[in-house]
């Protein structure tokens, strides 16, 4: 039901909205049906909450562009904050620290949270790299939305495989 009302919130936003040049609607929604369907499917806690942390950081990328005090006009700042956030819920809701429930000794919702943080920080610091390299060009159409969902694909896929997850 959580991931219900989040998407209905991300599409709300992406119909109240004009464009903006940060990760756009598409990409927010693309995530969100994404952890809609894993959850469906029933995908290991690491993946889901992979995803669920990559929407959050996209989402924090896009509120960034609209804040107004200066200070939450930094994308990584808003970030860090709805990574707190996830991981604050999951705690209050008992479901961090479930027996058995590690990858690595560590938490599986934790790990998955951070890395797709990490994933998402790494495709939107790529995305102007490779376009500099390339006369301020952007490689090819919608690379920005193609970039991070990329990363975050490989990065699930890595783990589903190397992890059998």
């Amino acid at each position: 039901m959580l991931f219900l009302s989040a998407f209905i919130l991300v599409f709300s936003f992406w119909l109240l909205t004009s464009p903006v040049q940060a990760q756009c609607p598409v990409c927010i929604v693309t995530v969100g049906g994404g952890m809609l369907l894993a959850q469906k499917l029933g995908i290991d806690d690491f993946l889901a909450s992979l995803w669920l942390s990559a929407l959050s950081t996209a989402i924090a990328y896009w509120l960034a562009t609209k804040a107004t005090p200066k200070i939450f006009q930094n994308p990584y700042l808003v970030s860090l904050l709805l990574y707190l956030t996830v991981l604050i819920y999951f705690k209050i809701t008992d479901q961090i620290g479930a027996p058995g429930n590690t990858l690595l000794g560590i938490d599986k919702l934790v790990f998955g949270t951070t890395i797709g943080l990490l994933t998402l920080f790494f495709a939107n610091w790529f995305y102007p790299y490779i376009k500099a390299k390339n006369g301020n060009k952007t490689p090819f159409p919608y690379a920005k939305v193609a970039i991070p969902l990329a990363s975050l694909l490989l990065i699930t896929l890595f783990f589903k495989l190397a992890f059998k997850l």
